[in-house]
Parts: C-alpha cells; structure tokens; sequence
C-alpha cells in the first residue's frame, strides 16, 4: 500500500469514527457555545465594555482549549491493541500525517463555528475578515500539529491530560503571539503587507513544527 493510499485510509477511518461517535463533536460544539455565552454573561449583562484588544485575547484563548480539548483525544482515545494493529500495516509517517490532516479539519471547522458564534454574540469588531479568516486557518494547522505531537507523547505516559497540558503551553505561546498580532492588525484594518512578517513566521513555525513531527514520531512509535 502506498503511503498516500495509507493516509487516505487511516483519513477516511477517522471520518468515519468522528461520524459514529457524534457526542465527541457535539460535545466540543457545545463547548465553544457555552463559553462564548459565559463572555458575554460576563460582560455585556455585568455593563462592561468588551475592547477590540479584549475581543481579540479572548476568542484566542477560546479557540486554544478547544484546540486542547479537541486534539487530545487522538491517541488517548485508542487501545493499545488498536495501535498495535496501526504499527503492523501502517508506516508511522501515514499515522502522524492522517491524524494531523484530520485534526487540522476539524479545528478549522470549530474555528469557523467559534468565529460565527463569537461575532453573533460579541460583535464583530474585524475590519480586514479575510487576513483573519487567514490567520485562523493557519493557527488550526499550528494547533493541531503541535498538539497531536504532544497528545502522541503525553499517551505514552500514565497521566496524559496533565502531561500535555503541561507541554503544549510552552510550545504554543509563540505561535499564539503571532496570531494574536496578526489578528489585531486585521481589526485595525491595516494592509495586509503590514502583516507579512508575522505571516512568515507562523508559517515558518508551522513548518518546523510539521518536520520536526514527521521526523521524531516514528521513533515515539517504536517505543
């Protein structure tokens, strides 16, 4: 079997259990919905004035933990027989690949459902949306390939919640500031040149995020 004929099945397979245990998805929605509401409970019935700075802060901090809570399920989810199985028909890179391809989509689309409620509920302060939707785009992929990375780590060891929590923070803060700045300058409307610097290097760690994944995990799986 090829190793793109692996990812699309190993893709497909995950589809297909996302499908089939509806509550996973539904409980992340309801995640991102009911603390949305939370801000706004906080300070729109409390009359305070939310600021586009505090907007902005808090939709990503938002998007984060349900980043956290999203991608942790990739590994700690499965047996041990199941990964076994994996380990016999299956190269490590097509394991490490199909679970980042289908984390990046489903943040992509919780980012999109965060996005939506979080305008309708807040307000939407954004003045450049397609640098933002751009940025969110980016920060899913940076998400979900740092944390699949950790969660495939933090399943290795007896208290994986605490384990990954503890490790992806670190390695997230530089790219959440890079987002976090990105996104400021699409609220203040400014061009999208003035954004260019901080573009490339969310794409850089992205990248070296991605190499550094498909390099050291096939040695995680052999322990």
């Amino acid at each position: 079997m090829t190793f793109t004929k692996q990812i699309q099945v190993l893709l497909k397979k995950e589809l297909l259990i996302e499908w089939r245990q509806k509550f996973a998805l539904n409980g992340m929605l309801l995640y991102v919905i009911s603390t949305v509401y939370v801000c706004y409970m906080s300070f729109k019935f409390r009359g305070g004035e939310l600021t586009p700075i505090t907007w902005n802060a808090i939709f990503w901090i938002v998007l984060l933990f349900t980043a956290m809570n999203a991608v942790a399920k990739s590994f700690m989810l499965e047996s041990k027989n199941r990964q076994l199985y994996y380990y016999v028909i299956h190269s490590p890179q097509a394991v490490i690949v199909s679970k980042i391809i289908y984390n990046t989509i489903l943040m992509v689309f919780l980012g999109m459902v965060c996005l939506l409620v979080y305008s309708i509920v807040l307000g939407n302060p954004v003045q450049d949306m397609g640098l933002f939707i751009l940025n969110v785009l980016m920060g899913s992929l940076g998400f979900s390939s740092v944390l699949t990375m950790i969660a495939a780590i933090a399943s290795k060891a007896a208290n994986g919640g605490t384990l990954m929590a503890v490790m992806g923070f670190p390695v997230i803060i530089p790219m959440l500031l890079m987002l976090i700045k990105i996104s400021k300058n699409a609220m203040d409307g400014l061009a999208m040149s003035q954004s260019l610097d901080e573009i490339l290097v969310l794409g850089a760690i992205n990248l070296v995020v991605l190499a550094l994944t498909y390099l050291l995990f096939p040695y995680l799986w052999r322990g």
